[in-house]
């Protein structure tokens, strides 16, 4: 390939790499600035020592001095933040960039194969590094706060696979007009086989022998997801009071966990996921970006004289959305006399469930501010009440 046209003409170049990543190859697009066409290579996948070839042998084409400057960036997605670690680890400055904030074609067909991609990536780099804000970049957690956030994810699968589990069960049942819910709780292992054994048809014939097969390898899965549920949970009861015990010794969202637990209305498990996924490790300057990372704010769509709101943006973490929901109505439950919970009432009047759905995502965003200022800067909620507190110092 054709040196550049137009180099760059600062006192100090910069070497721009963009890496379009796949299972397979590596694709890095390479350039010095933002009009120039990228020069593309191929690396297989997760050969650092080819990437790093690569890097060299650019800046030797591009007649570069050994201790220029590289920028690299890359899609936020499923190779999480490992790339990003190497690529600082030797010297490099890395950006990993959210997908959807790059500029794309608004034709119904247009080009789409992984060089494009690199050439594009490649370009919108070089203008990031100009100062422009073409770009939206992710914040990477550290490690530690990667590897804490595992427990309340997998904590959140299971539950849902056990329900899966649950309505197979139930399912299979039904087909022949048995009604036997596994979720009752009083079931043991020998209770509910017993009670299956016991289960006859509509016309008091036993249940057809591949049904019973079936509904018993169900809930062997059931029972095993049941047990691997209770273990998680007695895990994170064990991290919070761990950090209430010594504080000092506890990770950020440990503690912080430990304090927002506090608040009647909102458990370990909750304030647990909250900490590890939104407030353990990042940094907020003002309330507006607490309601924005969550995306819990509105999203106005303006034209002349037409003008309308789309709903909140979604453009957050999902799982803290979801909770946050789910912790207010919680909240309007267990602290009825707080700001949040009257403000609740007056705007919802005798509105029906339309209005009372909205204003709940309402009562999350306040919260989550609410949240916020409690757990940084101790200060709590207008009207809230706290738990009181056992022998062991745990919130009872």
């Amino acid at each position: 390939m054709a040196q550049a046209a137009v180099q760059n003409t600062t006192a100090t170049p910069v070497l721009y790499v963009a890496l379009e990543l796949s299972k397979d190859t590596w694709k890095l697009g390479i350039t010095l600035d933002r009009v120039s066409k990228a020069k593309i290579r191929d690396v297989r996948a997760r050969d650092l020592d080819g990437f790093l070839a690569e890097i060299e042998a650019a800046k030797k084409h591009f007649n570069l001095p050994e201790n220029t400057l590289v920028k690299s960036c890359y899609e936020a997605g499923r190779d999480g933040f490992w790339i990003h670690r190497f690529l600082l680890a030797h010297g490099i400055e890395n950006v990993i960039i959210d997908p959807a904030s790059i500029e794309v074609d608004r034709r119904s067909r247009k080009v789409k194969t992984d060089r494009v991609d690199a050439q594009k990536m490649a370009q919108l780099l070089a203008r990031h590094g100009d100062g422009e804000r073409v770009l939206r970049v992710v914040r990477v957690p550290p490690l530690e706060s990667v590897d804490e956030r595992i427990l309340p994810r997998d904590l959140k699968a299971l539950k849902k696979r056990r329900e899966q589990a649950a309505n197979k069960i139930q399912a299979s049942l039904f087909e022949h007009g048995v009604d036997l819910n596994p979720r009752l709780g009083s079931f043991k292992d020998k209770d509910f086989l017993t009670a299956l054994k016991a289960a006859r048809q509509w016309d008091g014939k036993r249940l057809p022998p591949e049904c019973l097969r079936s509904v018993k390898r169900s809930w062997q899965l059931y029972s095993l997801l049941t047990k691997q549920i209770k273990e998680l949970e007695q895990r994170q009861r064990q991290v919070l009071r761990e950090a209430r015990a010594e504080p000092e010794k506890a990770t950020s969202a440990a503690r912080k966990a430990a304090i927002l637990s506090q608040l009647r209305g909102v458990g370990d498990i909750g304030s647990y996921v909250l900490t590890t996924e939104f407030f353990g490790w990042r940094d907020f300057d003002n309330r507006s970006q607490v309601g924005a990372l969550a995306g819990l704010t509105g999203t106005p769509f303006q034209s002349g004289n037409m003008g309308r709101d789309q709903g909140i943006s979604k453009s957050g973490n999902p799982r803290v959305r979801t909770l946050m929901v789910e912790l207010g109505w919680l909240w309007l439950r267990w602290q009825p006399d707080s700001r949040t919970t009257k403000w609740y009432h007056e705007h919802v009047g005798k509105g029906g469930s339309r209005a009372k759905r909205k204003a709940i995502v309402a009562v999350a965003r306040k919260l989550l501010v609410e949240f916020w200022h409690f757990v940084e800067h101790g200060v709590v909620p207008t009207g809230a009440v706290l738990k009181t507190t056992n022998a062991e110092g745990s919130p009872a």
